[in-house]
């Protein structure tokens, strides 16, 4: 049996060492860090989750997901952005409330209801955060992007997705003028904080290095 708990250890370490740094391996630090907890009492989970073998961990050291904790890992990924995708498609949500909602649901443990909720949204490959699904086989469709940072001065882009998906990021998006599909034309960009100029349906707005690198643009 695996807990809420454990199961948010696996998701966020599987997020933090495939979508945000893109390596095999994490720190104890940088796990606790996204997790808001001690070092400490991630070290004390970590050891639970090494027993049960889902983790390849030594104190204090790199951690890796093993084979049998990356599929539980994508398995909750999975029902979290169909659930977060039910929510803003089928009952109205707004993209900025739907992740405290669905971390709720991620937990339910029935796989045909997640199935049957998979056919009634038509298969969906993103969610509304612009994240690939992983399918049932916990297949996830590879995804070509990079972050506004990353784009040149003059150069139009379109946003596809969102790597921060906190409510007050998603509200300052919106108040940005931003949703999914938006066309960005990056104005200027300040040399001595990497701040950007942008230009979003004919306004033009200052938005900070941090921002601009929590934007996928393709």
């Amino acid at each position: 049996m695996v807990s809420q708990a454990e199961e948010n250890y696996l998701k966020t370490l599987f997020h933090l060492t495939n979508e945000i740094t893109n390596k095999t391996v994490a720190g104890t630090n940088e796990l606790a860090m996204l997790l808001d907890v001690k070092p400490a009492t991630a070290n004390d989970m970590l050891k639970k989750l090494k027993e049960k073998g889902f983790v390849s961990y030594e104190k204090y050291g790199k951690i890796a997901l093993t084979a049998k904790g990356k599929d539980l890992a994508v398995g909750i990924v999975r029902k979290h952005r169909l659930w977060e995708t039910f929510l803003y498609e089928k009952l109205g949500f707004f993209w900025d409330e739907v992740h405290e909602v669905a971390e709720q649901l991620e937990h339910i443990k029935s796989p045909k209801l997640v199935d049957q909720l998979e056919k009634f949204l038509g298969f969906p490959e993103i969610d509304p955060h612009g994240d690939p699904i992983p399918n049932a086989k916990g297949e996830i469709k590879p995804v070509k992007r990079k972050t506004l940072a990353e784009i040149g001065v003059n150069k139009t882009c379109k946003l596809v997705a969102v790597k921060d998906n906190s409510s007050s990021f998603l509200q300052y998006v919106v108040k940005l003028g931003l949703g999914l599909s938006s066309k960005i034309k990056v104005i200027s960009q300040q040399e001595f904080d990497g701040s950007l100029e942008i230009e979003v349906n004919g306004v033009c707005s200052l938005v900070s290095k941090k921002v601009a690198e929590n934007l996928y643009v393709i």
